[in-house]
C-alpha cells in the first residue's frame, strides 16, 4: 500500500493529505482554498491539491482513510432512514442499517472497496477519536499516554489510551454528551462569540478577572469521577437537543443570573470575563483529571494530546507542573482537520501492521509559488513592487521602524496556526501595536493578544519553565526582567503563546528574527495571521493582494519583492 489519501470530511473544517510510502508529502484544509472558513464541504478542493502537488491522479491511490465510522451511529435501527429511498443511493446506508441490526460490529473501522477502470482502491472509515490519537505515530516517541477530547466522535468526547510497540490501546472513555469541548463551547457561546468556531476569543477573555463565586458555580456543573471520567449536570445543557438551538437552556440563564451576551452588544463588560476565566478554570480542572489518572497508571514520563481540546494553549502550557509528565507532543492540527493525518497513520500502523513512525520533516505543506508566478500575479493587476535581495534583512529593518508587514513565503502552513510564512509581523517593543493591530489591521477585539516568534536558543531566557512550542502549542510565562523589553507580545496575565523558530524548519523566518535581533538585540517578533477578521489564512497570491489592501498594513514582502502603499 503506497499512495494514501487521509480525509477529515465530516464536520468543521475539512481537510485532506496523502501520504506516499509512510511520508507525508501535501495536507490542507478546505476553507484555505473555497475561502469559507471553517467550512464543513467535502474536501474535494484539497483532495485535489494533495493530488497534483504529488504529479498522482486517483487511479494513482491504493487506499482513502476517513476519520470517522460511521457504522457505530447505525447502531440503532433507523426505519424512516432505511426505508426512505427516494434518492436512491441511500440503498448504501439502508443495507448496512438492515445488515448490522442488532449485530456487533467491529468499532475500531470498517471497509469497503472501489473499483475505478480495473482499480482497486480500498476506502477505509476509522474510529474518530482513534484518528486523534494516531498522533502519536507523529511524535518521537516510543512509548506515552495518550489523551483525545474534543466535543464529540461517533459516541465519545474523550479517550485514555496508552502507546508502546507501536499499538495503540485504549484504558477507557468518555461517552457524549458528557463533554470537555461542548462544556467551553457551552460558554463561548455564552458570551457572545460562535460555538465551535471561536473559543480561542473566550480563551484569550480568561485571563483579565477572577470571580471565586462564579467559578464555584461553574465548577458544580461538572461532577470529576473515578479513572478520569467526569460528567456534566445536563439539567443546564442544550448541546446534546441537536434540533434545538443553542449550547445552553433557560436553566443555566436563571443558576448564573447573568443574561447570555448577545454579539452586537459592543465590548464585553466584568461579568462575561469572569465568565470567560471561570470556564478555563474548570475546563482545566477536568482537563488535568484526567492527564493525572493517566500518569497514575502509566510508566511513561511522555504524553500525547490531540482532539479540539488541545487546541487551548492556556491549558497546555501548564500540563507538565500539573500532571507529572515531563515531556509533551501536541501536534500543531490537534482539531479534526489534522485527522486526516491521523487516519492515514492508523491505516499503515495499525490496520496494515508496518510498524513504522509516520514522516513529517514540518508542517509546511501547502501551496507554495515562485517568483515567476508572483511576478506575473503582480503585473497582471498593475501592483507596484520592488526586487530586493536580502528579503529577510530588509523586512527586519523595516520593521525594527514600526512598520507592521505581510510575510508571505514558501508553503503554506497545515493548520490554525500561522508559522512564518503566511504571516503578519510587527515590533513587539511597542506598547500600542497590539491595540493598533486588532484595530486597523485584524478588526478583531482588543482583549485577544499576540504570539512571540522566538529564536529557538533564546527561549530559556524569556521564558519561566521553557518548553519547546515550535507550533505555538502552549502558553507560557515570560520572565519578569523582560516583560518590559517586550508589551506588545505579553498577554494580561504575563504569558505569551510562543513559536519556538528552528532554523531546520523555517530558515527563512529563523533569518528574518535574527536580522532583527542584530538591529534591536530582541530575539523575537510579534507574529500572527495573515488574515483579516472572518476571513481563512491566506493561501494564494490573489488571497494574499485582497487582505493586504483591505487592511491597515504598511508593506507585504511576496517571495523576493516588497509591495508598499
Amino acid at each position: 500500500m503506497k499512495n494514501i489519501i487521509g480525509l477529515n470530511a465530516i464536520g468543521f473544517n475539512t481537510s485532506a493529505c496523502i501520504m506516499i510510502n509512510g511520508k507525508i508529502k501535501a495536507a490542507i484544509e478546505e476553507e484555505r482554498l473555497s475561502r469559507n472558513k471553517r467550512t464543513r464541504l467535502f474536501p474535494e478542493k484539497s483532495i485535489e491539491y494533495c493530488l497534483k502537488s504529488c504529479g498522482l491522479q486517483i487511479n494513482d491511490i491504493d487506499a482513502i482513510a476517513i476519520s470517522w465510522n460511521p457504522l457505530i451511529n447505525l447502531e440503532k435501527f433507523d426505519k424512516f432512514q432505511s426505508r426512505n429511498l427516494s434518492y436512491l443511493p441511500n440503498i448504501l446506508h439502508a443495507a448496512l442499517n438492515h445488515i448490522i441490526k442488532n449485530k456487533e460490529i467491529n468499532e475500531k473501522y470498517f471497509n469497503q472497496t472501489l473499483l475505478l477502470k480495473k482499480k482497486k482502491i480500498e476506502i477505509f472509515f476509522i474510529k474518530h477519536h482513534l484518528c486523534h490519537a494516531s498522533m502519536a505515530y507523529l511524535s518521537n516517541f516510543s512509548n506515552s499516554g495518550i489523551v483525545t477530547t474534543d466535543g464529540f466522535g461517533e459516541k465519545e468526547s474523550s479517550t485514555l489510551s496508552n502507546f508502546k510497540n507501536f499499538k495503540i490501546n485504549k484504558i477507557n472513555e468518555n461517552f457524549f454528551p458528557h463533554s470537555l469541548g461542548a462544556f467551553y463551547s457551552t460558554f463561548t457561546e455564552y458570551c457572545g462569540f460562535t460555538p465551535q468556531s471561536e473559543e480561542w476569543k473566550l480563551m484569550g477573555a480568561s485571563s483579565y478577572t477572577k470571580n471565586e463565586n462564579l467559578y464555584k458555580k461553574l465548577k458544580n456543573l461538572v461532577e470529576l469521577k473515578p479513572e478520569g471520567k467526569f460528567e456534566l449536570n445536563l439539567n443546564y445543557f442544550n448541546h446534546y437537543q441537536f434540533h434545538r438551538p443553542n449550547y445552553f437552556n433557560s436553566e443555566l440563564i436563571n443558576y448564573l443570573n447573568i443574561d447570555p451576551r448577545q454579539n452586537d452588544m459592543g465590548p464585553m463588560s466584568k461579568k462575561y470575563f469572569d465568565i470567560a476565566n471561570s470556564a478555563q478554570r474548570v475546563f482545566e480542572d477536568v482537563y488535568f483529571h484526567q492527564i493525572k489518572y493517566l500518569k497514575s497508571i502509566s510508566s511513561s514520563q511522555n504524553l500525547v494530546v490531540s482532539g479540539g481540546c488541545a487546541m487551548n494553549c492556556v491549558a497546555n502550557g501548564k500540563i507538565t507542573k500539573n500532571t507529572g509528565f515531563k515531556n509533551i507532543f501536541i501536534s500543531p492540527v490537534p482539531d479534526d482537520s489534522g485527522a486526516c493525518l491521523g487516519a492515514a497513520s492508523y491505516l499503515v500502523n495499525e490496520i496494515r501492521n508496518q510498524k513504522k513512525k509516520v514522516f513529517l520533516k514540518d508542517y509546511y505543506l501547502g501551496p507554495s509559488f515562485s517568483n515567476k508566478e508572483i511576478e506575473i500575479k503582480l503585473n497582471k493587476y498593475q501592483i507596484k513592487y520592488k526586487r530586493i535581495k536580502n528579503i529577510e534583512k530588509h523586512a527586519a529593518k523595516e520593521i525594527s521602524t514600526g512598520k507592521i508587514v505581510a510575510w508571505f513565503q514558501g508553503q503554506l502552513e497545515f493548520g490554525d496556526r500561522a508559522l512564518g510564512n503566511r504571516s503578519i509581523l510587527a515590533d513587539p517593543r511597542s506598547k500600542r501595536i497590539k491595540d493598533l493591530i486588532n484595530k486597523k489591521i485584524k478588526f478583531r477585539e482588543k482583549f485577544r493578544p499576540f504570539a512571540p516568534a522566538i529564536l529557538k536558543e533564546f527561549a530559556d531566557i524569556y521564558f519561566e519553565e521553557n518548553q519547546s512550542s515550535d507550533y505555538m502549542e502552549l502558553a507560557l510565562k515570560f520572565k519578569k526582567k523582560v516583560i518590559s523589553k517586550v508589551p506588545g507580545v505579553v498577554h494580561v496575565d504575563q504569558t505569551g503563546r510562543l513559536q519556538t523558530v528552528d532554523k531546520k524548519y523555517n530558515l527563512k523566518f529563523y533569518n528574518l528574527i535574527n536580522e532583527f535581533f542584530k538591529i534591536t538585540n530582541i530575539p523575537l517578533i510579534l507574529n500572527t495571521s495573515f488574515n483579516i477578521q472572518g476571513e481563512p489564512i491566506v493561501c494564494s497570491i490573489e488571497d494574499a493582494i485582497k487582505n493586504f489592501y483591505l487592511s491597515g498594513l504598511d508593506k507585504m514582502y511576496i517571495g523576493d519583492f516588497e509591495i508598499s502603499k
